[in-house]
């Protein structure tokens, strides 16, 4: 089964400050498919992280077809432990302004990807991410 691997990366300068995600999307063989990035503008950093979540399934969306989505195996990987832990259900989300990006996660993952597995990543696996969110936040 093929498979598609999203990096994802979300950052706020200061906590809040000003915050930035980006999305790497490859193949197995790290062939880039889509790179995308967008200003938050005030955030958080743990906040900017579950949207950096949230664009990338958006991106991966806009990029791959329904029918293909669901014939794919796609792999999230975030160099945010928390995130990776709150999102397998390890950990629980203290902060309430982080549940309703959890739920739309949660009902986007039952929804539209059937076969996703989340993985947590050493930042150093996680660099064109990270660079796409510096990109957001250096737009501003």
């Amino acid at each position: 089964m093929e498979k598609i691997i999203v990096y994802t990366d979300g950052g706020a300068r200061g906590n809040p400050g000003p915050a930035g995600v980006g999305v790497f999307i490859c193949n197995e063989q790290g062939q880039m498919i889509k790179e995308a990035s967008l200003y938050l503008g005030q955030s958080t950093n743990n906040e900017a992280e579950y949207r950096a979540v949230w664009f990338g399934f958006e991106t991966l969306k806009k990029t791959l077809s329904k029918e293909k989505l669901k014939q794919v195996e796609v792999e999230l990987r975030l160099d945010s432990e928390l995130v990776v832990k709150q999102l397998r259900g390890e950990y629980q989300i203290k902060d309430e302004k982080l549940v309703p990006w959890f739920m739309k996660i949660w009902n986007a993952r039952v929804a539209d990807f059937p076969r996703l597995r989340i993985t947590h990543v050493p930042r150093a696996e996680n660099a064109e991410a990270d660079r796409l969110a510096n990109v957001a936040m250096d737009s501003r």
